[in-house]
């Protein structure tokens, strides 16, 4: 919805749920990343401005997977009382008469994400505590008593699902010469599992842009829980990991100028944080960017066809063999 109906919408929202009859929501702008679906808002209410962000799913979707937001209101929640930095959910629920769809509302997070100036803009020793902070932070995400206070985000679908689920993008990629090693890495993914590796509750995209620090470089909160559930936690190590090795990406990719802790570091941290050595994230590294290199192409795909028109697809894609090989080489293929 538009700027305008949305300020129309929320004005009996606020004034009931703070119990004011003269809040005033004094501003309304779309979120960094979710235009559409996402809003930052100012209340003024009893001489105090309030601060607020809040998510709806994507507009004419079912409500399920990625969609359903009242997942990441799970994950939120189970947080709670936790040491993991996080924007507590104030107010959440299904009920269409304030907005047409599910909803949840948080405190507006006044710090910024780990890109661009902003990055630059700390010491090596800052980075290096940030890292830390960081990787403290998912040990601790991945300690939450999931069975307890996660049972809204399912069942874990067992490790074959989580290789096998990527073969109909893989069909479907664009440019599949740059996937040679595909097969091969999906058999040494499916035939080295891990099975004794911890389940628990994963964030899903655990990286530098979902992690908001402050300008004096403490961790706030870790945002954007889209992709979280239940499955091996090591999800998140290996995703993070990867994403901070210049050798699972093609020259010249931001990864490799990047002034945060690479690969080894970060992985030395979270056992540190963990306390004890948590299993195979060699594994989990090769599942990242095997993945990773078939969204790639599949969005590629999406891109050339107009379907999903995203430049940047072609830059990316250029990774997907360093992806593989990349994953290959943590398979010991």
């Amino acid at each position: 919805m538009d700027i305008e109906e949305m300020q129309e919408r929320l004005v009996p929202f606020v004034r009931t749920h703070l119990e004011d009859p003269f809040a005033k929501v004094v501003s309304v702008e779309p979120g960094p990343g979710h235009a559409g679906f996402s809003y930052l808002f100012d209340v003024r209410s009893e001489g105090q401005l309030k601060r607020y962000f809040m998510r709806l799913p994507p507009p004419n979707v079912k409500h399920e997977g990625t969609a359903d937001v009242l997942r990441q209101v799970s994950a939120l929640r189970a947080l709670d009382g936790t040491d993991v930095p996080h924007a507590p959910v104030i107010w959440a629920g299904d009920d269409p008469q304030w907005f047409g769809d599910p909803y949840f509302v948080v405190p507006r997070i006044e710090g910024d994400v780990l890109r661009g100036e902003w990055l630059e803009g700390f010491n090596d020793g800052q980075r290096r505590d940030m890292a830390r902070q960081a990787m403290t932070a998912l040990a601790g995400i991945h300690r939450v008593d999931w069975e307890t206070k996660c049972q809204y985000l399912g069942d874990f679908w067992g490790f074959e699902f989580d290789v096998t689920r990527w073969d109909r993008f893989y069909e479907k990629a664009a440019d599949q010469h740059l996937l040679a090693l595909q097969p091969r890495v999906r058999e040494l993914l499916l035939a080295k599992i891990p099975r004794d590796a911890r389940i628990g509750l994963y964030h899903g995209d655990f990286q530098w842009a979902n992690l908001m620090f402050s300008a004096e470089a403490k961790l706030l909160a870790v945002i954007d829980w889209e992709l979280c559930g239940i499955g091996a936690t090591l999800n998140d190590v290996g995703w993070i990991c990867a994403f901070n090795d210049p050798a699972a990406w093609a020259p010249n990719r931001p990864v490799i100028t990047s002034p945060m802790p690479r690969a080894d570091e970060l992985e030395q941290m979270y056992v540190e944080a963990w306390g004890s050595d948590p299993g195979d994230i060699g594994w989990f590294k090769a599942l990242a960017v095997y993945k990773f290199g078939i969204i790639s192409g599949f969005n590629l795909m999406l891109h050339r066809r107009g379907k999903r028109p995203d430049a940047t697809w072609e830059e990316t894609a250029l990774s997907m063999p360093y992806n593989m090989a990349y994953a290959l080489k943590m398979l010991g293929g």
